[in-house]
């Protein structure tokens, strides 16, 4: 032999291979365990993201069998090795995507080490000697997940190609049983470049972030099995590895937009959910939030946004009737305090109060440009296809208006006009609902060069059918099923049925104040009961108990943030404003409702994924800043309600109403 040097590596204890089956069969045990624990707990209310990134590290405990005699061309060992074992790193990239609560996939790109030393022999001379590898790969491990309970336990099968790294050795043997040892270096022939092999494994994913966070993790402790096949590091000899490994993952994932119920369960609290729900061979998930106490009315002290849009009628460039349009006289008396007192005479309408505000839109201009001298304003007229002309013309309109209503300069407003608002609604691409689209771009956009000209008005209203009244009904079936229909049997003391339904979007709401009638309080038996794709029938039962408070309460608060057409996104400009505006008048352990709408344009389905969308971006905004700020206790709901037209803030007659009806809506509610 050639090159020798003083060798350091120490003997390995010959139970090492038991002691590590035992740890191993020990850490299954305890995975199941933590399966058996927690198989009904949150996870059947969660619902996790599809997508996940992350990161691995693990051991792997190596096993060598077989044979290793000649390491390469210069040095073949007097005595054939045949066994070992010992301990190497494992750390990877990981990918998960996951269809549905069973079936997953899954990647691994990393460093694998497959080192170990190989049980010392003794040479025909009487010497020992040593054999230690340095094996190692550039992994890439393609597999199947399979969460066979639909939760965080799960199985998994995955391929692995192996990409060699290192492949080297330390090889020790003393001269004669008197001399000391002398070891050589070097890097095993004829070993294979490639490795194509498999693994099986399990795993349980340990939730760390709260189901009302859009930004999920997981920790995610594992073992794995990798067998002898495939797995022969050279082209020669005999010599086989095989490998348990036992490590953590750590993952991130972008929940989807799902409507929550966040508040725990507990005796005397406002929210109660139920969950889960068996019927037949079907899971679904029923959740109810019920108000124990039933307000008559609300007063809210409501943070009006005003939107920069005045809309005109398709043929004509006079400002519509339903803007509120004064004489010079009436000009000149009027205040925008005028409508925080405002009550309208016909309260059956929905939020005539606010409509009412929007639609003096032009004597709030009128008025703030009166009290802003300095400030200017441009007047973008577009005629949605017809002609900058027009466009034009729609922005003289409001410009004479302004001047001799309000006396404002004519120097101090300049007027544009265009085919389409920069802002469009109609694209190329839309071609249902195209009226509707192009009602919301005949208008003019007021452009200013001071942002006091557009800050909301503050009013104060009476809301009679608030939203926290309301009982919130979820339904879905789980294990990535959906329900076909539901319907909600509601039965009172008198054994009087109400039935609500048939319902087919997963979340719909009741007034409590229709259910009660003109009683002080009730209790209710509430059955469910939901038609699977697959026509199986489910059902479950639950109760209700609501009580009529008469009252006056604390006034609320409501905050509303607007998006403009099939935008979800825009959430991030308000976060100052939720910063500075909302989050000072939050108090501790009060409630915060948030609730995401959209207008009438798009499919029902589109819609709700939407309303969901801007109600979880202001969610994450809305509740970082409350936790910066230091505020305890406080309870959050969130709810998309899409379209519907039960819930929505206003009607989606005008081309306003559908504007408006793009929001998210912020209820505080304080502390009772």
């Amino acid at each position: 032999m050639k090159t020798y040097y003083k060798n350091t590596i120490g003997k390995k204890s010959n139970t090492f291979q038991s002691n590590i089956k035992k740890s191993m069969f020990a850490l299954a045990i305890m995975l199941l365990n933590i399966f058996t624990y927690t198989a009904n707990a949150q996870e059947v209310t969660r619902q996790l993201p599809k997508f996940w990134l992350g990161v691995s590290s693990a051991a792997n405990f190596n096993f060598y069998s077989g044979t290793s005699q000649r390491l390469n061309a210069d040095v073949i060992a007097p005595t054939a090795f045949h066994k070992g074992n010992g301990l190497a790193p494992f750390a990877s990239i990981l990918a998960e995507y996951r269809p549905n609560p069973v079936l997953g996939f899954m990647l691994n790109v990393g460093y694998d080490g497959r080192g170990s030393s190989f049980k010392d022999v003794i040479a025909p001379c009487n010497c020992p000697s040593s054999l230690k590898t340095n094996l190692s790969y550039i992994t890439i491990e393609p597999g199947i997940r399979l969460s066979p309970f639909s939760n965080g336990f799960h199985l998994f099968l995955a391929g692995r190609i192996a990409l060699l790294h290192s492949n080297s050795f330390y090889y020790t043997q003393k001269q004669t049983p008197k001399t000391d040892y002398n070891s050589v270096q070097g890097t095993f022939s004829e070993t294979n470049k490639t490795i194509f092999s498999g693994s099986v494994g399990m795993g349980y994913d340990i939730p760390l972030s709260s189901p009302a966070d859009r930004t999920q993790s997981l920790l995610t402790p594992f073992i794995s099995y990798h067998p002898y096949f495939g797995q022969a590091p050279r082209k020669i000899e005999s010599w086989s590895i095989q490998t348990l490994r036992a490590g953590i993952a750590l993952k991130f994932g972008r929940g989807p937009a799902v409507a929550i119920l966040e508040n725990p369960i507990k005796k005397d609290e406002e929210v109660k959910v139920v969950v889960p729900v068996v019927g037949a061979s079907h899971d679904i998930v029923f959740a109810v939030r019920a108000p124990l106490l039933v307000p008559a009315k609300r007063k809210i002290s409501e943070s009006f946004p005003l939107r920069n849009y005045v809309f005109f009628n398709d043929g004509s460039s006079d400002i519509p009737n339903r803007y509120v349009k004064l004489n010079t006289k009436q000009g000149t008396e009027f205040r925008e305090a005028q409508l925080q007192e405002f009550e309208p005479k016909d309260l059956s309408g929905r939020s005539n109060r606010q409509m009412n505000v929007y639609h003096n839109i032009l004597n709030i201009l009128g008025d703030r440009m009166r009290t802003n001298p300095s400030a200017n304003i441009t007047l973008i007229g577009a005629s949605a296809g017809n002609g900058p002309e027009l466009g034009k013309e729609y922005a003289e309109s409001i410009k004479l208006y302004l001047v001799n209503t309000f006396g404002i300069a004519a120097n101090r407003i300049t007027t544009m006009g265009r085919n389409q608002p920069i802002i469009p609604s109609e694209h190329s691409e839309s071609q249902s609902e195209i009226e509707l689209l192009r009602e919301g771009d005949r208008r003019v956009d007021i452009v200013s060069n001071s942002s006091d000209l557009m800050v909301p008005l503050h009013i104060k209203a009476v809301l009679t059918d608030p939203m926290d009244a309301r009982i919130i009904f979820k339904a879905d079936a789980i294990k990535g099923e959906t329900l076909q229909s539901w319907t909600v049997k509601i039965k009172d003391e008198k054994g009087v049925v109400h039935n609500y339904g048939p319902y087919t979007k997963p979340l719909e709401s009741i007034s409590a104040k229709e259910i009660l009638g003109d009683k002080s309080s009730g209790n209710y038996n509430v059955t469910l009961i939901g038609k699977t794709n697959e026509n199986v029938e489910v059902r479950k039962d639950t109760t209700l108990h609501l009580e009529r408070v008469e009252a006056p309460e604390a006034e609320s608060l409501r905050y509303s943030i607007l998006f403009d057409f099939n935008k979800g996104e825009t959430v991030a400009t308000y976060e100052t404003f939720i910063k500075e505006s909302i989050v000072p008048l939050v108090t501790n352990n009060s409630t915060v409702i948030i609730h995401g709408h959209t207008d009438v344009i798009g499919s029902e389905e589109y819609n709700m994924k939407l309303s969901l969308e801007r109600a979880n971006d202001a969610l994450d905004l809305l509740k970082t800043a409350i936790n910066r700020a230091g505020k305890t206790g406080v309870k959050y709901e969130l709810y998309g309600f899409g379209e519907d037209n039960k819930t929505a803030p206003f009607d989606n007659s005008l081309p306003e109403e559908r504007f408006y009806n793009r929001t998210v809506i912020i209820d505080v509610i304080p502390a009772k």
